[in-house]
């Protein structure tokens, strides 16, 4: 993998660089620097170090360890030849651009590094010079790397822990679209449940009813088509009003209109017997449900999965017995079957989408329900059963 090259210095590198250069030539000019160690380098080559120096500033943000690395040999040709004081201050720049911007695993031991020094160097110098003043040295120290260390630390934390708490605001920001996006998506599918659950059976009976009229020509059959076009019609209109103001009124003082209940269920065997107006198609409810109250979700699922099984078999059963059984099973669980006689009969007597099954398996799983559809064997032959098991909380159970 080939190694990418240094990006080119910023401009707040190249502004130190050329001010440090600047001040350190004019310092030197104007004497301001001090006399080089005994027998050590000539004190022009204060100026090499400076220019060493100037170099490593440019590095300071693409490379800061090489910078630093660079800065330290420098400091140190620096501190042999004659200190200047812009050299020592580009150096303090130096450590901090290191803390600041270098990896992470290398910067957080530069202040670590940076103490140990400062204590190595105070102690030496008390031990060589066996003066009091010798403690300088070691505060020297401290202001030459470890503060200008700590300050890029300190800088390094804040900087990270704001990045992490926008990268946070920034997922939590993400998390809140996706709820949102869910939500919306769940309550359209909620809508288009309930106006598929209730406005699918009037349409159905008008669709059956409206062919009958125009294929039978008697006037009473007709007429009685008629009648029952127009019952279905306005209960259609009706449960359309109703959805409407639950639409619009939602989350207000007073709903519009009561929840369907189990309670109901007779008068959809009713409207059921109108509907298909077939003697051979018979329907019976067993309902063993018991006493005990349900909640209202409960009783809505299980009242929409019996309403949309009986249109099915107003629509596609062949003639045959059609019952519905509700049940208390285990645990109270409520369980719901309808089942109506299925076999190779004539085309529907009404179109459909299949969306009643999907409608059905969707309100049984968000109840953290059972739910199948298909053929079965039954004690009149094959069958078309609708089984749904809905789990009722324990303390309504019990």
């Amino acid at each position: 993998m080939p190694v990418r090259p240094p990006r080119r210095p910023d401009r707040d590198a190249v502004l130190i660089a050329a001010t440090g250069l600047l001040g350190g030539l004019a310092l030197w000019f104007l004497g301001l620097h001090s006399r080089p160690l005994p027998a050590a380098l000539p004190g022009r080559l204060s100026l090499v170090a400076l220019g060493v120096m100037c170099g490593a500033e440019l590095l300071r943000r693409s490379a800061p360890l090489t910078a630093l690395a660079v800065g330290t040999l420098a400091l140190g040709l620096d501190v042999c030849a004659g200190s200047l004081v812009a050299t020592i201050a580009m150096y303090t720049d130096v450590v901090y651009a290191a803390v600041l911007y270098g990896r992470p695993s290398v910067a957080w031991r530069i202040p670590r590094v940076a103490e140990v020094l400062t204590v190595l160097g105070t102690l030496l110098a008390v031990a060589v010079l066996r003066k009091p003043e010798a403690l300088l040295l070691g505060f020297g120290f401290g202001v030459l790397i470890v503060a200008p260390a700590w300050t890029g630390a300190g800088i390094r934390r804040h900087r990270d822990a704001a990045r992490a708490a926008r990268l946070e605001a920034e997922r939590t920001a993400l998390l809140a679209e996706l709820d949102r996006r869910e939500a919306v998506g769940a309550e359209r599918a909620r809508m288009a449940r309930e106006l598929h659950d209730m406005v699918a059976g009037h349409l159905s009976a008008i669709a059956i009813h409206s062919t009958a009229a125009l294929s039978i020509g008697e006037p009473k059959a007709s007429e009685e088509a008629l009648t029952v076009i127009r019952e279905n019609s306005v209960q259609g209109l009706a449960e359309m009003r109703r959805l409407i103001g639950l639409l619009r009124q939602a989350g207000g003082e007073e709903e519009p209109a009561a929840t369907p209940r189990l309670d109901g269920v007779d008068a959809l065997l009713a409207h059921a017997r109108r509907t298909v107006r077939d003697d051979r198609f018979r329907f019976a409810l067993d309902d063993a449900r018991g006493p005990g109250p349900l909640p209202a979700p409960i009783e809505l699922a299980a009242y929409r999965i019996v309403q949309e099984s009986l249109t099915n078999a107003v629509k596609h059963a062949v003639p045959g017995p059609v019952t519905v059984r509700l049940a208390r099973e285990g645990c109270g669980r409520l369980a719901v079957e309808v089942s109506s006689a299925y076999g190779d009969g004539p085309v529907p007597r009404a179109p459909g989408s299949g969306a009643g099954l999907v409608g059905m398996g969707e309100r049984v799983a968000l109840l953290d329900g059972e739910f199948e559809a298909g053929p079965a064997a039954g004690p009149d032959g094959r069958q078309w059963r609708v089984r749904a098991v809905l789990p009722v909380p324990e303390e309504v159970s019990l």
